[in-house]
C-alpha cells in the first residue's frame, strides 16, 4: 500500500460486481461487524471477508463499517436501513401539459417529447408505466343529423315491444339474414412474422403494392339456433360466395396452354352482378339450409351501397316469395356498418384464418376464404351476433352518433 494513500483505502480493480444489499442483509452485514469488533479493533481480514461473502466490495463493507464504529462510540444501536425509496424523476412532467397539446402533434413519442420538452426516454418510461396512453384511432363514417335519427329508430324498431316499459330486451335476430360483401387479397403489404435471431429475413415480392391480386365475396349469415339441451341444430353460416367467372384462357403460356379454363376474378361489381348473387345464389342457400320448424318470415340486411338493389325489385320479390317462404330486403341505417355482422367481426375471423392459408393462386384464394368461412365455430359466430346489441346501447346513449369505441364485453 502507498504511503500516500489513507489507511482505509481498497483496491477495487479486483471487487466483484456491487449488488443493492436489502435492509435485511444490512443488518446482518452490520451484526458481523459489531461481534467481530474486539479491543477497539476489527477482526483483521473481516472486511475483505464479509466483503466475498455478500458478493459486494470491500468499500461498501467499510461504509456500513464506519456507521457501526461511529454507532458504537455513541453507545446507540446502528442504523444502516437504506434511504433509497425509487429512482428520482430529474424531469417533473406535468401530465396536464399532454391534454393541451394538439394530437397532430403527439402522433409519436419523439414529437411529444419536444413539445413536453423532455427526453424521448422519459416520455417512453411514462407510456410503459400507463402514466401516458397509447391509442391507435381509426376513421369512422360521418353522419349528418339524419343519419343520427335514422340509427335511433332502428335500434328502437330490435326492442321487443312487450318489454318496453317492464325490462327493455332487444330481439334475438332469429329471422335476421345479415349480407355483405368485402374484398379479400391474396397477401398484405406488410405482414408480420414471428423468427430466430439467427435466421434471414424472408423475403417477399409483388410487381406493384396497389394491384395485389383480390377477390370479392359476398357473406350471407344468420343467427345459430340451438336445442333446450344446448346442441347446435343450425350454425347460421348461409354461404360465402366469390364473384369469379371461369373462362377459358386466351393465350399459351409457361403456366398452362392455350383454352384452359381458369378462374378469373370480377374486377367491375356492377349492380346486375351483385343481383344475380342473391338471387341465384343467397336465397337458394337459404331456402336449403334455413331450419324447417323455424319461422318462414325472413329479413335479409344489407349496407346501402348503390350496387344494391332495393326490395321492390320485382325479380327478387318472385324469387323470395315462393317454396312457402316470405323473404324481403331492407337497408341498415346509413353508414352504419357497426350494425352489420359482418363488419362488426366476421369478416376479421376469416381474414385472419385465411392468411394463415398462404395461398398463391386465385383458386387458391376462393378455397383459403371458403374454408376459413366453414372453419368459424357456430359459438364463435353466436358471439359476434352479441356485439351488435352492445353496439345498440351505446347508439341510444350517445343519441344516433357514432363517437363511442366498440365495446368489449366478455361476449363468452
Amino acid at each position: 500500500m502507498s504511503a500516500n494513500r489513507p489507511a482505509h483505502y481498497f483496491d477495487t480493480s479486483s471487487a466483484p460486481v456491487q449488488k443493492r444489499l436489502t435492509n435485511v442483509e444490512k443488518k446482518q452485514l452490520a451484526n458481523l461487524l459489531s461481534l467481530n469488533f474486539n479491543n477497539n479493533k476489527l477482526k483483521h481480514g473481516m472486511i475483505k471477508k464479509l466483503a466475498a461473502d455478500f458478493s459486494i466490495s470491500r468499500i461498501t463493507v467499510y461504509k456500513i463499517w464506519k456507521v457501526v464504529l461511529k454507532a458504537i462510540k455513541e453507545g446507540i444501536l446502528p442504523d444502516v436501513e437504506r434511504r433509497y425509496k425509487g429512482k428520482i424523476n430529474k424531469f417533473a412532467i406535468d401530465l396536464e401539459k399532454v391534454t393541451s397539446i394538439p394530437l397532430h402533434l403527439r402522433t409519436n413519442i419523439r414529437t411529444l417529447s419536444c413539445q413536453l420538452g423532455a427526453s424521448k426516454s422519459v416520455v417512453h418510461r411514462l407510456v410503459q408505466r400507463g402514466k401516458i396512453r397509447s391509442h391507435s384511432n381509426a376513421l369512422k363514417p360521418f353522419l349528418t343529423a339524419i343519419n343520427m335519427e335514422a340509427r335511433v329508430n332502428y335500434v328502437l324498431k330490435s326492442l321487443e315491444s312487450s318489454t318496453l316499459y317492464t325490462n327493455p330486451t332487444y330481439d334475438g335476430m332469429y329471422c335476421s339474414v345479415h349480407i355483405d360483401e368485402k374484398w379479400f387479397y391474396m397477401t398484405r403489404a406488410t405482414q408480420r412474422y414471428y423468427l430466430l435471431p439467427s435466421k434471414p429475413l424472408p423475403h417477399r415480392t409483388c410487381k406493384s403494392k396497389k394491384f395485389i391480386t383480390k377477390i370479392m365475396f359476398m357473406s350471407a349469415i344468420a343467427r345459430p339456433r340451438y336445442d333446450a339441451n344446448g346442441v347446435c341444430i343450425f350454425d347460421g353460416k348461409i354461404g360465402i360466395f366469390s364473384f369469379t367467372v371461369t373462362e377459358p384462357t386466351k393465350r399459351a403460356s409457361k403456366n398452362r396452354e392455350r383454352g384452359v379454363l381458369e378462374i378469373k376474378p370480377i374486377e367491375s361489381i356492377t349492380k346486375l352482378v351483385i343481383k344475380q348473387c342473391l338471387i341465384q345464389k343467397i336465397i337458394p342457400a337459404i331456402k336449403a339450409k334455413w331450419p324447417s320448424n323455424s319461422d318462414l318470415n325472413i329479413l335479409i340486411q344489407q349496407d346501402n351501397a348503390k350496387t344494391h338493389i332495393q326490395g321492390n325489385d320485382q325479380d327478387f320479390i318472385n324469387a323470395a316469395q315462393s317454396d312457402g317462404f316470405n323473404i324481403s330486403l331492407v337497408n341498415q341505417p346509413a353508414n352504419s356498418p357497426d350494425l352489420n355482422i359482418n363488419d362488426l367481426g366476421f369478416f376479421r375471423i376469416i381474414q385472419g384464418l385465411q392468411h394463415e392459408k398462404a395461398p398463391k393462386t386465385v383458386c387458391q384464394l376462393v378455397d383459403a376464404v371458403t374454408k376459413a368461412y366453414i372453419e368459424v365455430s357456430d359459438k364463435t359466430l353466436n358471439f359476434v351476433w352479441l356485439s351488435p346489441m352492445s353496439c345498440m346501447n351505446e347508439i341510444l346513449k350517445h343519441k344516433g352518433n357514432n363517437n363511442y369505441p366498440l365495446p368489449h364485453i366478455g361476449n363468452k
